[in-house]
Parts: C-alpha cells; sequence; structure tokens
C-alpha cells in the first residue's frame, strides 16, 4: 500500500523555524551562491573557455556553457528540489504483478523528473551530435549535474544510466551501441551496473554468476544465458521506462564447466530486463526478476535492488536461462566495467560535495536567523543584552568555515579531474598522457576525501541546528542521512585506500606521484611570490616532503602486509595534501601576484573573495597540521590493527 506523506506536526515555539526549513528545502537550488562558486571555478580558475580552441568543442562558447548551466539549474529548482523530501518518506514500493513477479512502483514526482533531465539532452550532453547530443566537455556536463545532485541526489540516480551508455559506447558492438546505448541516451531506456553479489560483497573474486554461451552468431553480440544473483542494484527496477539496461559481470565457465577462480575469469554482458530485435523494439521479457528492495538509511528515494537471473520465472527465447549479450573479449569484464567505475566515482564524489554544500547552505541560513546567546565582551556576557544571532560566535563561524572549506574545496577538485577527462580525451599527445596518469592518481581521493569530510560538514550542520538538527523538521538530518552511502558504494573506504598506496603511488616505478608532486611543486613556486600565501607554501611543501617520505617508509621493506596495514591514514593524509594544493591554487586567483593578475571580474568582489581566503586560510590553520600526525603510523609501519587477533576484538 502506499504511504502518505503525513504533514509535520511542531510547536508553536520553533514553527517559524521550521517553515523556513521547508521553504529551504524546496527552494535550495535558487541560492545565488552555489551558481557563483561553479561559474568562478569553472571561468576563473579552470578557464574551461580554452577547451572551445579544440576541434570538438568548436561551436561552443562561454555563453553556450552557461545556457546548460541555466537549463540544469532551472530543471533541478522545478522537479527535483521540490521533492526530495517526497521521495525520502514515500519510498520505493513493490506491487505483484498477474504473473506473480514484483514490479516497483515511484512517487510521481520521479517520473517527471526523468522526463525532464531526458528532455533536456542531458543523457547523452557529452556525446557526438550524430548520436543526439552536444559534444559537451565533461567538466560542464559534470558541473550541471552537480544541481541535480544537490537539489535531490535520491531522485538523480537516473544518472547511472549515462555512465552506462558510456561504456557500451567505448566497448561494445556497433550493433550494441545502436541499439542499447542510443536509447538509452534518448532517455526511452535506463541503464545499470550489477558487480556485487549476496555472497560476494566487494570481493568481485567471488562472483559466481555464471554466463553459458547460447549462440556465437547472434546479430547483437555473442549470445549467453546467465544464471545468478545480483545485490544493491540502484535503479535495477522500476516502472519509469520501457526498459532496464544491466551491464552484468558474470564468469564464463572453462571448457570442463568450472568457473575461473579470481578475477581472470569476469566477463562482462549486456542483460536487458526485456529482449529486443536489431531495431530496438521490444520483445519478450526476460529472465531477470526482482527479488526484494534494500531498504536504506538514505537515498530512500531510490530503488535499491536483489536481482536475480535465469531463476526459472521466464523462458525468453525458448529455453531457460537470462538472455545476455558479451561486450568486448571473454575475461575482459572488469577493464570495461571500470571504464565506466571511474566515472561513477567521480559522480560520487560530486554528490558527497553537494550533499555537503546543501547542507552547508542550511545551516549557513539558520546560524543566521536563529538568535540564541550573546556575545563575550572584556565584562563578559551581559544578560540585559538582547539574543544575537549564532553567526555571530565564534564557534559557529569555525564550524561553518570547515564546512565552507570541505565542500568547496572537494568541489574545486572534481572539476579539476572532470577536466582531465577532457585533457585525456581532446588533449595533444603529451597532455593527454600526463593527464590521464594524474587522474588515475587522483581518482581515489576524488572519490574518498568528500564522502568523508563532506559527511563530516553534514554533521556540523546538524550541530549548528542543536535539537532541532536532529529531528526530521529540517533537512540537514536528511543530508547527512544521504551522504553516509557515499563512503561505501562504487568501491568503500578502504579499497580506495588499498587502492592509492597498494597501486596508484607507485604504478609505473612512482611516475604518476611524481607527476603530482610536480604539479603541486609549480602552484608552491608561484605562491611563495606572493606575501599573503608564502606561509600557506612553505606549509604545503612540508606536506609533500611527509607524504613522500611515508611513502618509500611504508613499501621500504616491500612487504604489502606492512605497507597496507595503514591504508587508510595514509590516503587521509594524502586527501588532505591533495585539498591543501587545490586551495592554494584557487586562492591564486584572488591574489595580487606581481606574475599573474587575477581576473578583473574578480576584483571589488570583497565578500565573495573574503569568503574563499578565509577558507583557505582555515583549511590551512585547522586542517593541514593534521597530515603529519596521520602519517605517524604509516612511516613506522605500526601493526596494531593488523596484529590484534580476533578475539582480543
Amino acid at each position: 500500500m502506499k504511504r502518505e506523506v503525513s504533514p509535520f506536526v511542531v510547536s508553536p515555539v520553533y514553527a517559524e523555524f521550521v517553515e523556513a526549513s521547508n521553504h529551504e528545502t524546496a527552494t535550495q537550488s535558487e541560492s545565488k551562491y552555489m551558481r557563483e562558486t561553479v561559474d568562478f571555478l569553472l571561468r576563473d580558475w579552470l578557464k574551461i573557455e580554452s577547451l572551445t580552441s579544440r576541434p570538438r568543442f568548436a561551436d561552443h562558447s562561454h555563453e553556450t556553457f552557461s545556457a546548460v548551466l541555466d537549463t540544469a539549474e532551472t530543471i533541478a529548482n522545478e522537479k527535483y528540489a521540490p521533492f526530495n523530501r517526497t521521495v525520502d518518506v514515500d519510498e520505493p514500493h513493490t506491487e505483484t504483478n498477474a504473473d506473480g513477479t514484483l514490479r516497483v512502483i515511484l512517487p510521481r514526482a520521479t517520473h517527471e523528473a526523468w522526463r525532464a533531465y531526458a528532455e533536456s539532452g542531458m543523457l547523452a550532453a557529452a556525446q557526438d551530435y550524430e548520436l543526439g547530443g552536444m559534444q559537451l566537455p565533461y567538466v560542464v556536463e559534470a558541473a550541471a549535474n552537480m544541481f541535480f545532485s544537490r537539489a535531490s541526489i535520491s531522485i538523480s540516480w537516473a544518472l547511472l544510466t549515462t555512465g552506462n551508455a558510456n561504456a557500451i559506447m567505448a566497448h561494445g558492438t556497433r550493433a550494441q551501441k545502436d541499439v542499447f546505448a542510443k536509447n538509452e541516451f534518448a532517455g526511452r531506456w535506463a541503464g545499470t551496473m550489477c558487480l556485487s553479489e549476496p555472497q560476494a560483497g566487494s570481493s568481485l573474486s567471488d562472483v559466481a554468476t555464471r554466463a553459458v554461451l547460447d549462440d556465437e552468431s547472434d546479430p547483437l553480440g555473442p549470445r549467453y544465458r546467465l544464471f545468478g544473483n545480483k545485490m544493491w542494484i540502484s535503479g535495477g527496477e522500476h516502472d519509469v521506462t520501457e526498459n532496464i539496461v544491466h551491464l552484468v559481470l558474470a564468469k564464463i565457465p572453462d571448457t570442463d564447466g568450472k568457473l575461473v577462480p579470481g578475477t581472470r575469469g569476469i566477463s562482462l554482458v549486456i542483460v536487458p530486463k526485456v529482449l529486443v530485435d536489431e531495431r530496438g523494439a521490444l520483445v519478450e521479457r526476460n529472465d531477470v526478476v526482482l527479488a526484494g528492495l534494500n531498504h536504506k538509511l538514505g537515498w530512500r528515494g531510490t530503488p535499491n535492488t536483489l536481482l536475480n537471473f535465469g531463476e526459472g520465472k521466464f523462458k525468453p527465447l525458448g529455453k531457460a536461462g537470462a538472455v545476455g549479450y558479451l561486450v568486448g573479449k571473454p575475461g575482459d569484464g572488469l577493464r570495461c566495467m571500470f571504464h565506466m567505475m571511474n566515472e561513477a566515482r567521480i559522480g560520487i564524489g560530486l554528490a558527497a560535495a553537494m550533499l555537503g554544500m546543501a547542507g552547508y547552505e542550511a545551516s549557513l541560513q539558520y546560524a543566521k536567523d536563529r538568535k540564541q546567546g550573546r556575545p563575550i565582551t572584556g565584562a563578559g556576557k551581559d544578560a540585559s543584552k538582547p539574543p544575537v544571532a549564532l553567526i555571530e560566535h565564534a564557534d559557529i563561524k569555525r564550524m561553518l568555515l570547515a564546512q565552507k572549506s570541505y565542500c568547496e574545496g572537494a568541489t574545486a577538485l572534481l572539476l579539476y579531474c572532470a577536466k582531465l577527462v577532457d585533457e585525456t580525451h581532446t588533449g595533444e599527445a603529451a597532455t593527454a598522457a600526463d593527464a590521464k596518469l594524474l587522474l588515475e592518481v587522483l581518482t581515489p581521493i576524488a572519490k574518498s576525501w568528500p564522502s568523508e569530510n563532506c559527511l563530516e560538514a553534514n554533521s556540523l550542520a546538524i550541530q549548528i541546528h542543536g535539537g532541532y538538527g536532529y529531528t526530521r523538521d529540517f533537512p540537514v538530518e536528511q543530508y547527512w542521512r544521504d551522504n553516509r552511502l557515499n563512503m561505501i558504494h562504487e568501491g568503500t573506504h578502504g579499497i580506495q585506500a588499498m587502492d592509492l598506496l597498494g597501486r596508484k603511488v607507485v604504478m609505473e616505478g612512482g611516475k604518476g606521484l611524481t607527476l603530482l608532486a610536480t604539479t603541486i611543486n609549480e602552484t608552491i613556486q608561484r605562491a611563495f611570490h606572493v606575501p599573503e600565501l608564502a606561509t600557506h607554501a612553505q606549509s604545503l611543501a612540508r606536506a609533500l616532503q611527509h607524504v613522500g617520505a611515508a611513502t618509500k617508509s611504508a613499501w621500504s621493506t616491500g612487504n604489502p602486509n606492512e605497507a597496507l596495514a595503514n591504508a587508510v591514514p595514509y590516503m587521509q593524509a594524502f586527501g588532505h595534501m591533495v585539498m591543501a594544493w587545490v586551495w592554494l591554487d584557487v586562492a591564486l586567483c584572488f591574489a595580487r601576484d606581481p606574475h599573474r593578475h587575477p581576473s578583473p571580474r574578480l576584483e571589488g568582489e570583497g565578500a565573495f573573495r573574503e569568503g574563499k581566503r578565509a577558507a583557505c586560510n582555515y583549511f590551512f590553520a585547522y586542517e593541514v597540521p593534521k597530515i603529519e600526525a596521520w602519517l605517524a603510523v604509516v612511516r613506522s609501519r605500526d601493526m596494531t590493527c593488523a596484529n590484534v587477533s580476533a578475539d582480543a576484538l
């Protein structure tokens, strides 16, 4: 039975605050603050207009980029933000079909948001004109999608479809691109990725879903029959589109009928919910069946599913097993899937940053409106004086500056990574190679750092609201719940840390780490010439040295168990170093650098400029000193955690 959204019942004492909160929930995306920040980062810091000199983007200009952002912001304001609380309360629910299978029902608001997003062309924004795309730079597409994530992360799960279609475009056959990817880009079909299994979780080596060859000559690619179960599938079943295209990791048995152990035998298979012909016409139901819904702490508006493949509910094309079409070569599944995963990890970082940003703006407004307490003067507090706004208290400013430094810094890093994607695809050969290597090193940070620190920003937003923040009458508790997932999915925090220290910083003899260090040093050298930033430059230089030394110490014995025992503290320190670099580089846009003049547009923007400078100063004063402490256990290869027995815990 569909649950109705009950109106809030509040006491008269704080009814006015709840009214303000509800208004903010509906209009959160209308704030000028985020748009001004995004415009500044794109235009003045990243200088993305320079991309229009490249043939692929030659039709674009500052005006077309702005128009795309305007459209995204408008749709987010009208179709997403007003329903963020609605989809949180009116969660997806199931109903039974006539054949006994389950279907998922979503609120009408989700349907309308999907339709508006698809009709805007955003699903294919970065694709070729021939595909109905706009040939936008990926960095512009990413910036536009930020507005949707911030307005309602629960509704913006549809963004997975773009990543799914991109993976097919990169590795699929011509027929697979024409039939599956094109229909996804058009919004006719949605897409998912199916990696995890109930018994395996993040351990892809233990994937047990089988793909058995059925017909090698099918027009849509080598046809297989799949048997297995997948879990944690966002958008795995719903009634928003007429078809759902699942990208499934499965193992093809060897000649003896056995599954190859480890990840070597994993392949990638397209498994549509409804079978189609080579023209994309719907044919018959595939044997992909909903087993149930996961009921989550946050992202409650996103249908998160358990799916059974080939359980026997249907016999597509007259035989048992779910029908699927091989993408790429047998055993090449992880390489193909990780094309999608890297995009997904940037997307998760952006989602985390935007949820943090939403909480920051809500708590900032609350701190300005709420009167409580009196300032401390030389004579102490004067109880006869009227209370002041929360924002007048130093500790409230501390919490606001922390949020601002985390969320704006994360946004800057992620847009920088998005521009690196453009560099890898459209830059000169040497530039593209460097961009690809730099992106490899930064991707674990782009996913993990915002997921951890922007979650902390949401916690601080609740703290600023006090007891009210812990109630559902204000939006900040939902932002925290929604953000808590981001440290888990698309590669958990610990997995990202092991990827960073175990692979990324040591690959190619440390070439990627050396390139990052060179890039950071370029910023340090420029900042040394700016008196107001010279101290920050020195702090960053020390942090860079500490990270380099800790990396060598961690691997000095060549023992992976010792090196990776403290991978998470290493990643925390590494991420803070990267964020300090980002903030220092951003601050140079405002600085009176004799070697680099700031944009005339930024002259005179006092509050905007002061806010960015204050956030930068906060990060160097309060956050950068944490780096050395984190690295202490890395340098010493401390085995406290690794060696403690299970019984002792």
